[in-house]
């Protein structure tokens, strides 16, 4: 009997991967002019969600999460590590995603020099409803 549990565990969230498409099409709601370079680029410990340029040509990797956790801030760690061992990447930064930031995570991130960007799904989607609506 194939166990489904392992590959399960190794296909993304609904939610998470969702929130990759969203900002794959548009990564400047990460609140900076992001240009997408890959989604899912390899390092040789697992990918990163989104590999992106900034407005200066600098690499910023994206990890993506429904909730950023402790963990989270680890695994980005982890993966900036690797990236930043080839020297034309050794400037790489890192943006933490989520719907939903644990405080512990945020304070973790912002001492390890990660940013931390809270995303609404439905926003990305532009289904919410513009919360003042002028001229009903």
């Amino acid at each position: 009997k194939h166990d489904m549990g392992e590959a399960a565990a190794l296909e993304k969230d609904g939610v998470e991967r969702d929130l990759q498409l969203e900002l794959a099409a548009q990564p400047q709601a990460l609140g900076e002019d992001l240009r997408l370079v890959r989604r899912e680029w390899p390092t040789d410990i697992g990918p990163v969600d989104l590999m992106c340029k900034d407005e200066d040509g600098q690499w910023v990797a994206v990890e993506i999460k429904r909730i950023a956790t402790m963990e989270a801030v680890e695994q980005l760690t982890r993966y900036l590590e690797r990236i930043r061992l080839d020297p034309a990447m050794s400037g790489c930064r890192g943006i933490l995603a989520a719907q939903k930031l644990r405080p512990q995570a945020a304070t973790l991130a912002d001492a390890r020099g990660i940013l931390t960007v809270e995303v609404d799904l439905d926003a990305l989607r532009g289904r919410r409803e513009p919360d003042l609506t002028l001229f009903r």
